[in-house]
């Protein structure tokens, strides 16, 4: 292998397979690539990858349809009066960006500055990055896909106990699947494998919850397929039938939870059999699949958009996780636990109790804590003056190592703890101030975007930053937020593409690849063996292009917010060692704490110099090896990281950049799971209150989404073989179902004489479109389908195409969960009318 002549990335060999991972889905399988004149042109999974283990499914095999397509950006953009695009060079782009930040925030403060994004599937090192730019601006709100998908789920799991769970489905003997088709839409790590495993084992059973017969549902023991939008029915009478028919772990609710007779007390008030009429499940059904589950050895369970975006979504995900609580399946082989994590996607950071404490640790940590805040300018001094080498560089890096020795320990989450807050986020919580809506970890939940923005309050959203994401596309009313966006004063984003979302923007900045610079997922969701992979680029930036953290730093730079003589210091001690620099990073943050939100840029500012050019972003995962080590110390030394101290997090560090397959970093027993409850009791608290009391209004509701407008509920955003996140613009990577065609049954098909191929019209209170019928039995009466990721515009010779229904010109922000505005995409009312041959369309729909 050789460098390239702007040292970005080395050139391998042509035939030379190189590591990678998909970025298609949370999963990230590994994969090998060979790259031939910059195409990726042979794909594999990686059998050394310490997660997916050479498993993929068929859709990575395509990413060079991403890599090489004709979407690609190769300057900035800059908007004209007229609406149209003017290409800039960087150093204008930036400047004008920066200058126009600074008179927002001057004139409407920092906090009228929103986030959007911040990494995609897999990009998630830009995204930690962008957290610096974030607290350079003084933003206060941000949000992402999180806010319209798992904000409801999550507030649940802080509730309960305090984390985000996930199912040890290899193990299980029952799973239990709640709006999710993992079939297609993966999400756990060799889904298919392990799905055709369970399905071929008499002792072990599958039960799916879904008003359609997918993919995974035709595989189930167990198929629930309920009405569409009336999960929380189906879930409550399951919970209620453990309950009444005392299928329960009484001994060990007694012991590990709290406030449980009250939840007892609901449950043993549902009528079993009206439940089971509402969702439309037969009531033997039903309880043939809570007998299962209340008998079974080990239960773990999964739910996905199919009810994170229905009606009742938040009290459907606390309903679904009493399925696993009330029977005792928690910290055990095959059930659902807490998990550690590189750094959390989403949550507090939360360093666990050691199994050793240190003697003296209090005063130690006093001590040590006066000494960094007193001590850190004379230490940068000190360090900085040193040439770099020789004897005095190796005396001052060996002073440095023992100094951390005697005291990270001591002071190692007291340091920590507020970093990983500013950098999270995770603090956030309270209500926005245009519309009150609920924040959990800062995320504005998306559906009430737009109206923080359309409106005179002055406190309303000045300004947006939109990163790897595409929001008008994937956000519910794509029109109302491209008037939203166009209202701004500011609207800048960065993506490889001229997106739907770049195109209402004032400045587009082209971002590489996600295979032509370091990048890394922060998706490390499993238990009890946990790994995370840092990819290596596999090639040269697309010239023009750059990566996030580099647009993020040259923005910050210009901003002047943090001291450059604090920011040369650092790095000049970097220089001396990695011990100098932390203890002088360390020491300078506790000195300096309003430096803790921008130590994404200090660290890609100092420590990124000494990596080779192009390398720079490797200073964040050194950060994030640091900070899970000093959270959970035990279980990474379980992972065969045995050093002490500091010396774990650089021991960490380099396994990750050297083992390009991945690492394994954690390695946890099954009953720690308890030690990740955040609970101080260490306890669940089975019981919320204001959830409690929404359960007892669902007496009270008849479920029922149509009218005689709109007879048919659309599920808008089904996964299928060829759908994926929509930065695979190219329509012809899908070898099958090019349109996206809408699915119903033959008896909705032949009521209204369509058949596979005909044109039907779709129209709800939002809009209108037009798409490709598909007779499909997997759907119910009523029910209809449209895949995800369709609709984006393609450049072609002949212009740009759209291919498919872009769904959220259907769908509105107005129905949504009362609690975090989950979107109700899969419960949409729709009246659908056929096309005639002469593009008319035709009278007597069905009603």
């Amino acid at each position: 292998m050789t460098e390239t002549t702007d040292g970005a990335a080395p050139s391998p060999a042509a035939d030379s397979w190189q590591k990678t991972a998909c970025i298609l889905c949370e999963c990230n399988c590994g994969l090998e690539v060979q790259v031939t004149d910059g195409i990726l042109s042979k794909i594999r999974g990686d059998k050394e990858h310490p997660g997916s283990q050479g498993y993929s499914c068929e859709k990575p095999l395509r990413l060079d349809r991403y890599q090489n397509g004709a979407h690609r950006l190769d300057t900035p953009l800059r908007r004209r009066p007229d609406g149209t695009y003017e290409e800039i060079d960087w150093d204008t782009a930036l400047d004008e960006i920066a200058e126009r930040l600074a008179a927002v925030k001057a004139e409407h403060g920092g906090e009228r500055i929103f986030f959007y994004g911040g990494g995609g599937q897999g990009n998630h090192l830009g995204g930690a990055y962008g957290r610096g730019l974030f607290h350079a601006v003084g933003a206060k709100y941000m949000s992402n896909a999180l806010a319209q998908e798992k904000t409801s789920e999550g507030f649940v799991d802080l509730q309960l106990y305090g984390s985000h769970t996930s199912g040890d489905f290899e193990n299980s003997e029952v799973v239990v699947f709640v709006g999710k088709n993992p079939w297609q839409s993966h999400g756990m790590s060799r889904a298919r494998p392990v799905l055709k495993e369970i399905a071929r084992d008499p002792q072990r059973s599958i039960i799916v919850i879904d008003p359609r017969k997918s993919e995974t549902a035709a595989m189930a023991d167990h198929h629930l397929q309920i009405k569409p939008g009336t999960d929380a029915w189906c879930l409550a009478a399951l919970d209620a039938t453990l309950v009444q028919e005392k299928l329960i772990a009484e001994d060990w609710l007694s012991a590990h939870t709290v406030d449980v007779a009250e939840v007892l007390t609901l449950f043993r008030s549902i009528d079993i059999a009206d439940y089971a009429r509402r969702c439309g499940v037969p009531e033997d059904a039903l309880r043939a699949a809570a007998r299962r589950i209340g008998n079974a050895g080990s239960v773990a369970t999964y739910e996905d958009l199919g009810v994170q975006q229905s009606p009742n979504s938040t009290v459907s995900a606390y309903l679904q996780k009493m399925l696993w609580i009330l029977t005792g399946n928690f910290a055990k082989p095959g059930g659902m636990h807490i998990h550690s994590w590189m750094f959390p996607l989403a949550g507090k950071w939360f360093p666990l109790e050691r199994d050793n404490t240190p003697r003296f640790e209090t005063a130690r940590r006093t001590a040590g804590l006066q000494a960094m805040r007193r001590g850190a300018g004379g230490l940068r001094w000190i360090l900085s003056h040193l040439d770099g080498g020789g004897p005095l560089t190796a005396l001052a890096e060996r002073a440095a190592t023992l100094a951390m020795k005697s005291s990270f320990d001591a002071v190692a989450v007291a340091v920590a703890g507020p970093i990983a807050d500013r950098t999270s986020n995770s603090t956030q919580f309270g209500t926005t101030p245009v519309t009150g809506a609920r924040i959990l970890w800062g995320l504005i939940p998306c559906n009430s975007i737009a109206d923080e923005i359309l409106t005179d309050h002055p406190d309303r959203l000045r300004a947006m930053w939109i990163e790897s994401s595409n929001p008008l596309h994937s956000l519910a009313d794509s029109e109302r937020f491209r008037r939203a966006m166009r209202s701004l004063d500011l609207t800048v984003v960065v993506d490889v593409a001229l997106t739907e979302t770049a195109r209402e923007a004032d400045y587009v900045l082209p971002a590489s690849s996600q295979f032509e610079k370091y990048e890394a997922s922060l998706f490390t969701l499993h238990f009890p063996h946990n790994s995370f992979q840092l990819r290596t680029p596999l090639m040269a930036p697309l010239p023009g292009t750059r990566p996030e953290p580099e647009i993020h730093a040259a923005i910050i730079d210009r901003l002047g917010v943090v001291d450059p003589d604090v920011v040369a210091s650092l790095a000049a001690t970097a220089r001396v060692g990695r011990s100098a620099f932390a203890l002088s990073l360390f020491s300078t943050v506790e000195q300096k704490p309003e430096l803790a939100g921008l130590l994404p840029y200090l660290l890609y500012r100092t420590l990124g110099t000494t990596f080779e050019p192009g390398g720079e972003a490797k200073a964040m995962i050194w950060g994030f090896a640091q900070l899970a080590c000093i959270a959970q110390p035990d279980s990474v030394r379980r992972a065969g990281f045995t050093a002490r101290g500091a010396e774990q997090g650089e021991q960490l560090f380099d396994a990750i950049i050297s083992r390009r397959q991945g690492v394994r970093f954690t390695d946890d027993n099954y009953e720690d799971a308890w030690r990740y409850i955040r609970h101080a009791d260490r306890k669940i608290h089975t019981a919320i209150p204001e959830l409690n009391e929404e359960i007892k209004l669902l007496d009270d509701v008849e479920p029922c989404y149509t009218s005689a407008e709109f007879p048919f509920i659309l599920s808008a955003g089904e996964r299928r073989s060829f759908t994926a996140n929509v930065i695979i613009r190219d329509p012809d990577w899908r070898r099958r179902d090019r349109e996206g065609s809408l699915r119903m049954c033959s008896h909705d098909a032949d009521a209204m004489a369509v058949a596979t191929g005909d044109f039907v019209t779709l129209t709800t209170e939002t809009g209108t479109a037009t798409a490709v019928v598909e007779v499909n039995d997997m759907m119910q009466p009523g029910h209809v389908s449209l895949p995800n990721g369709m609709g984006v515009s393609y450049p072609t010779d002949d212009g740009d195409v759209v291919v498919g229904v872009a769904l959220n010109t259907l769908t509105s922000v107005r129905r949504r969960d009362k609690f975090f505005g989950n979107p109700w995409h899969k419960t949409l009312p729709v009246r659908i009318e056929p096309v005639a041959a002469d593009g008319q369309g035709r009278l007597g729909n069905m009603t």
